[in-house]
């Protein structure tokens, strides 16, 4: 898989997911509001999908803004949300956040990948 398609399905993925999330969320007694910080995801996306022209032309500068993008990503589905899903025993919301992580992952190992090969050559 090339970098930028990997970028690409990371990008809208983020994008995706939370907004599914939003818009299908059950009030409970504890958690009567939908918090808008669900929505991070969906900015980190949107970010990744602006970088997605640069990330396809080999510019390095976007690149590595996409990964450092990318890796915060994966480190803020990876706390606070699994874990909550998990304890609340989400499974749609364990799901959701599971593949915006291996999405990410995905996309970050293509780029590491990208970088080395760039090294070499």
């Amino acid at each position: 898989m090339k970098t930028y398609q990997a970028n690409l399905i990371n990008s809208l993925t983020l994008i995706l997911m939370p907004i599914w999330a939003y818009l299908t969320f059950e009030a409970t007694a504890e958690k009567p509001e939908q918090s808008i910080t669900a929505l991070i995801p969906l900015f980190l996306g949107v970010i990744l999908l602006l970088f997605h022209k640069g990330v396809k032309n080999n510019n390095k500068i976007i690149a590595h803004l996409a990964v450092l993008i990318t890796l915060i990503a994966i480190a803020g589905n990876a706390s606070k949300p699994l874990i909550s899903a998990i304890e609340e025993g989400r499974t749609l919301g364990i799901v959701r956040t599971s593949l915006m992580i291996l999405t990410s992952v995905i996309a970050m190992i293509t780029f590491v990948k990208s970088f080395v090969q760039a090294r070499r050559k």
